[in-house]
């Protein structure tokens, strides 16, 4: 095991949280660092820097609005002239290389990629919609990676990141403190904060999520009532932990190194190296922040009589649009559950949707689709695109016997969209597309007998 994966693994094992989604949230990593009663008073205390955060407009209503107030060494404007670098395989909307295309797409795992190759530079882009400059729409990325970010940060303009492990764990070191996310967790990092990503495991592989939009929030529970779905004390937020060079020194007692900060800006990647780490917040508070979810403590709900309930039933967060119940994009987990519905066929049923599907897996098998769909791959249904159980998967289901089921043997998700998601060329030219996957649903028999 390398010395990087070591350090961090040891970082990760003694981590602390802030339990609750959306709180105004507060934490110190020196004590007396939080100023009392006030934001910005004259002298921040500890020689710091005030500096607020904005997620949102200040206008906004209040349950709308994001913000956090940070205590720094440096305030975030103390930098050198940002320069334009190489995108390498991570893309930005607009996704105009390609038209959107209405077949059904099916993609294997990402190749592994060379060594020495961190989470940014990992980071594969295969499409999305929408306009960062206008704040709306979103993109869908894969990462593979073997090594830590060393001396490199990394913030995007453009959206929050809904980062979703699925081989190997990461220890992400924010602004505002240190979060791990291991497979079958989803690690959020807001509109604007930097982060470093190091591996916990010799190699690490995943999906992202890159909402323009609105910030993600709870779904509403209509007449679900007060409980259920993804529960808000279940979200865990980091503890103030800072990156001080201080007369000449880092924490660890070396000298002070340059640090490449790298800034995702309407859609393109811009680079600056800064003689100091902007990880160098001591203490913040407010609701701008990021955070952790196990999605094993989704409370699923779902039929005790007949049917199979819509997959809106399995939204974790969503990014709400200008329409009432029409987001700019849904994060949806089907996580182990029971069947019991009677006189039903109990896999997701054959439809075709409005919205734009793009399905991963974490772990395990989806229980509608037999073989193809593995772990790290993923499929794209755009709007109106006709999909649902393949052959061997309807042919078990209609015949099985109805005693009560429990799914458990895989983790799967949706990141789901109002616009059609244009596949980025390097998708669609890509070795691991699989250009057979209409064959799934050859074979289903007419079975009408009038």
């Amino acid at each position: 095991m390398s010395s990087g994966i070591e350090q961090a693994r040891k970082a990760a094992e003694r981590l602390e949280y802030l339990s609750g989604f959306g709180n105004e949230h507060s934490s110190e990593a020196v004590p007396g660092a939080l100023p009392v009663g006030r934001n910005a008073p004259q002298r921040a205390p500890l020689g710091l820097y005030a500096e607020q955060l904005s997620g949102s407009a200040f206008t906004e209503p209040r349950a709308h609005n994001r913000r956090s107030w940070l205590y720094r060494i440096r305030p975030s404007a103390a930098h050198p002239r940002f320069v334009r670098s190489d995108n390498g395989t991570f893309r930005g909307a607009p996704f105009t290389d390609q038209a959107p295309d209405p077949n059904r797409l099916r993609w294997g795992p990402l190749p592994e990629p060379p060594a020495g190759t961190d989470f940014l530079a990992g980071l594969w882009t295969l499409g999305g919609n929408g306009d960062p400059a206008r704040r709306s729409g979103m993109a869908i990325h894969l990462y593979a990676a073997n090594s830590p970010m060393a001396e490199r940060v990394f913030s995007d303009a453009d959206g929050e990141l809904l980062i979703v492990p699925e081989r190997g764990g990461l220890l992400l070191r924010t602004e505002f403190g240190l979060l791990r996310a291991d497979p079958g967790h989803v690690a959020l990092i807001p509109r604007g904060v930097r982060f470093r990503v190091e591996p916990l495991d010799a190699s690490v592989r995943g999906y992202v999520c890159e909402n323009y939009g609105r910030p993600f929030v709870l779904p509403d529970l209509g007449p679900i009532g007060a409980n259920g779905l993804a529960n808000a004390r279940d979200f865990q937020a980091p503890v103030a932990a800072y990156e001080d060079g201080g007369a000449g020194t880092g924490t660890d007692g070396a000298a002070e190194r340059p640090v490449e900060v790298v800034n995702k800006f309407c859609g393109n990647l811009w680079t600056a190296e800064y003689d100091h780490s902007p990880l160098d917040v001591v203490a913040w508070h407010g609701n701008h922040v990021p955070y952790v979810y196990d999605l094993r403590r989704f409370n699923v709900l779902g039929s005790i009589s007949y049917d199979h309930p819509d997959p809106s039933i399995f939204t974790v967060l969503t990014s709400p649009s200008d329409t009432p119940g029409l987001a700019g994009v849904d994060f949806v987990v089907f996580a182990p559950r029971w069947l019991v519905g009677e006189d039903t066929f109990r896999p997701p049923y054959f439809h075709r949707n409005v919205m734009s599907e793009y399905m991963g897996l974490i772990e395990g098998a989806y229980d509608a689709k037999a073989e193809g769909f593995v772990p790290g791959g993923g499929s794209l249904h755009n709007m109106m695109s006709a999909h649902g159980p393949d052959r061997t998967t309807f042919d078990r289901a209609s015949s099985a016997e109805l005693v009560p089921q429990k799914v458990d043997n895989g983790l799967a998700f949706m990141f789901e969209t109002r616009w059609p998601v244009a596949a980025t060329a390097q998708a669609m030219a890509a070795d691991h597309l699989q250009g057979r996957y209409d064959d799934v649903w050859q074979g289903l028999e007419r079975h009408f007998r009038p």
